[in-house]
């Protein structure tokens, strides 16, 4: 819908404007011609007026005229064995940098939230040592987080304690299993949240 410089080589061509009961004709004149101040910076590339239009049609309008090179060329028809080659070279060119841009971004790891139930036998428990216990499991890609006592019941409070790991490295089973290891001060343990993040 925007104006181009075909316009302009045609409204050029026009001496006139075209009648009024040819309304389409003088209505696309009239915008052509609010154009007036700007049609050096219309879109496109001005030719001649006869080189607009379909290729078959002969040029009868007086313009310079130029060989029909146009002719010759196959728009549907299969591309010819250099084309070909020089379209393959450039696709595998073009394969390899991507793959080099794609092999220097970091790998994203995958990481997850998790919120500990941690319980102790009784209300006798050291939950102190309970906890010095649970943070001194180590391991590559395990961040032990903020934790707090939460009431059970009947005196008995039990550890909710965050922790971030990263999918690949460590798993809720080892948790359980490394923590369940001090039976002196665990009963058990519950996973309470698990978040991706």
């Amino acid at each position: 819908y925007v104006p181009s410089q075909a316009d302009i080589a045609v409204f050029e061509a026009v001496a006139t404007p075209p009648p009024a009961d040819l309304f389409h004709a003088l209505r696309w004149y009239n915008h052509i011609k609010s154009y007036e101040k700007q049609k050096a910076s219309l879109p496109g590339v001005k030719k001649a007026l006869g080189k607009y239009g379909p290729p078959d049609v002969e040029d009868t309008t007086g313009a310079a005229t130029e060989s029909k090179d146009d002719d010759d060329i196959d728009l549907f028809g299969s591309d010819d064995e250099e084309e070909s080659e020089e379209a393959k070279k450039l696709r595998e060119e073009r394969l390899a940098q991507y793959e080099s841009k794609k092999s220097k971004k970091p790998a994203v790891v995958a990481k997850s939230s998790i919120l500990l139930d941690v319980k102790p036998w009784d209300d006798e428990t050291d939950m102190a040592k309970l906890e010095e216990c649970v943070r001194s499991i180590q391991a590559d890609g395990l961040v032990w987080g903020s934790s707090k006592l939460v009431p059970v019941g009947y005196g008995i409070k039990k550890l909710q304690i965050q922790c971030v790991v990263e999918d690949d490295k460590v798993g809720t089973d080892m948790l359980e299993e490394r923590i369940t290891a001090f039976e002196d001060y665990v009963q058990s343990m519950d996973v309470a949240a698990f978040n991706k993040i």
